[in-house]
């Protein structure tokens, strides 16, 4: 096997390893809603014990990337390739962290009955699990375009996250009684808008990779 083919081998199980945390991920956000809208605690508490193994493919990606660092000495575009694994594992081991926050919140909220309708958080859920598959076809793909829709739907994110924001404070003032649990619905919201911002740090790493160029998406 001559050392070309090594390295590529050495990429492509790299590239495979981050796809399985960027599924896993994914996957994380999707049961936390659930667990919420079914206000559901075992879920939410199994949501936070498997966060482990999120954290476990960050280090796994992180000493492959050492190391083919260290034994390969790639330059240009094999580089960035390295870099931007690095990058994106920690953006997405940071989903993973958020994940388990809305779990947390779940758990805090527990069976109470919710004091307004909580739609609009799946709905924000909805348009995150898309921007997820469309960052892990981008990164599969090499694809520019996809990634700046990225941004796009982002926009969607933060429009989303400022009504629902605004409805919720109006909730408190309405109903005081219901401030706790408000507040930890309105605490959700903003750990899916900062889903949002990751997936998009994902997004301009993405064209990072494929044009070397530093673009910043998040504005």
């Amino acid at each position: 096997m001559s050392i070309r083919t090594q390295f590529d081998e050495q990429l492509l199980a790299l590239k495979e390893k981050l796809l399985e945390m960027v599924y896993r991920s994914k996957h994380a956000i999707d049961q936390s809603i659930i667990a919420l809208q079914s206000q559901n605690l075992e879920l939410a508490q199994k949501i936070i014990d498997d966060d482990h193994e999120i954290n476990m493919l960050e280090r796994e990606i992180n000493e492959m990337a050492i190391k083919n660092i260290v034994t390969q000495q790639p330059v240009a575009t094999d580089l960035r390739r390295i870099i931007v694994a690095i990058k994106i594992s920690s953006d997405i081991e940071r989903v993973g962290d958020l994940a388990v926050n809305i779990a947390r919140s779940t758990q805090f909220i527990g069976n109470e009955p919710f004091y307004t309708s909580i739609e609009s958080i799946p709905e924000m859920a909805r348009v995150i699990q898309q921007m997820l598959s469309d960052s892990l076809t981008a990164f599969h793909e090499e694809d520019v375009e996809r990634a700046y829709l990225i941004a796009k739907e982002d926009d969607q994110i933060d429009q989303m996250y400022g009504d629902t924001i605004q409805k919720l404070l109006t909730q408190m003032t309405a109903r005081p009684d219901g401030i706790p649990q408000l507040t930890q619905l309105a605490f959700i919201c903003r750990y899916l808008e900062r889903v949002g911002d990751h997936i998009t740090n994902i997004a301009e790493n993405i064209i990072f990779l494929v044009r070397g160029e530093r673009i910043d998406l998040n504005f």
